[in-house]
């Protein structure tokens, strides 16, 4: 086999929370050919098979024992552009902000909300990442899997991915669906998405009267920056729990018995309530259990000062979880895959 495969290899520096575990055996991924040798190499040997991008929507609890398949290709191409449209695609192993900042050289606005996210494009659609009003599902053109169950690479559009709040088809059917590339399509001079007020104010205080989508990206960084922990300074998975989404009656009587808790209407009638503000009115933020905690800037990012290891981390998630449930009734869904 062309595809070399090492034994017992640490997975500390692949995960952004910088969990000790190790996998069984491991392979980097760059081909549509290298998968396919690793698929079989896994199926000859019966083992099972976990897809790794940049790690940065994982928490490990303990060692792998299994192939870990690497997904590191890279390559961005245009696929078309009419001279306002432009169709971009990127292989699954591309780094995600590197990404955003391409686009953004080559003229292109639609992914400036979505600057500085950690991860791969692999990762991207799996989670349909969003952040300040954009949703990768507004910009999604397509993308490229292998179907497990198939046995054969796939085409999908939006329609076949079933995107939702930090959902889609991939999460609903975990281990059939290994992306391999994403196809996105952006625009010359499309209007800029500046409903959320942080980015406004930021614009304003920088003096900036008419905004260009790199100006968004900019004021996107740095209001990410005050307030989200860098994974190489401190082991964080970003937001650690998803917004919970509820009926407007519930949103109301929470409103009434809480007014200042913090929410956002949907367009379909329900309410997204504002995570981080419930678990720092629950009294979690900058709390620490070890070398497990809580950011002491944003009670939605979970964070290891050093030697937790993922059970720890996952502990102190469970007893936010019951903390909050009992605090307001409601349940707190963990965004990251838990091994």
């Amino acid at each position: 086999m062309s595809l070399p495969i090492q034994k017992n290899v640490p997975l500390q520096t692949l995960n952004t929370f910088g969990l000790p575990s190790s996998a069984r055996y491991f392979a980097s991924i760059t081909s549509d050919e290298d998968l396919r040798a690793g698929l079989q190499f896994a199926a000859e040997r019966n083992l099972d098979t976990l897809i790794l991008g940049g790690g940065s929507n994982l928490l490990l609890t303990r060692d792998v024992d299994a192939l870990v398949l690497h997904m590191v290709g890279r390559g961005v191409r245009v696929v078309s552009d009419d001279g306002e449209q432009v169709v971009i695609e990127a292989e699954a192993g591309e780094p995600w902000h590197p990404f955003v900042l391409d686009t953004l050289a080559r003229g292109l606005v639609g992914l400036e909300n979505l600057s500085l996210i950690p991860g791969t494009v692999g990762a991207s659609p799996i989670q349909n990442i969003g952040a300040y009003g954009v949703e990768l599902k507004d910009v999604f053109e397509g993308l490229d899997a292998w179907d497990r169950h198939e046995g054969r690479i796939r085409s999908l559009d939006a329609g076949d991915c079933a995107f939702g709040y930090r959902d889609s088809r991939f999460k609903r059917e975990p281990g059939r669906w290994i992306v391999l590339r994403v196809r996105f399509r952006l625009h010359r001079h499309a209007g800029l998405r500046l409903e959320y007020g942080a980015i406004r104010q930021w614009l304003k205080q920088d003096g900036i009267d008419s905004p260009t989508a790199q100006d968004v990206s900019r004021a996107v960084c740095a209001i990410r920056r005050e307030k989200l922990p860098d994974p190489a300074v401190l082991g964080n998975a970003g937001s650690f729990f998803k917004n919970p989404v509820v009926d407007s009656a519930v949103a109301a009587s929470l409103q009434s018995a809480h007014p200042g808790i913090v929410i956002y209407p949907q367009a379909d009638g329900s309410v997204k309530l504002a995570a981080g503000w419930l678990i720092e009115q629950a009294g979690w933020k900058a709390h620490r259990e070890g070398d497990a905690g809580v950011h002491a800037l944003q009670a939605l990012v979970l964070v290891n000062h050093g030697a937790a290891h993922g059970e720890d981390i996952l502990l102190l998630a469970r007893r936010i979880q019951a903390s909050v449930a009992e605090r307001f009734g409601v349940v707190l869904e963990i965004e990251p895959s838990v091994l």
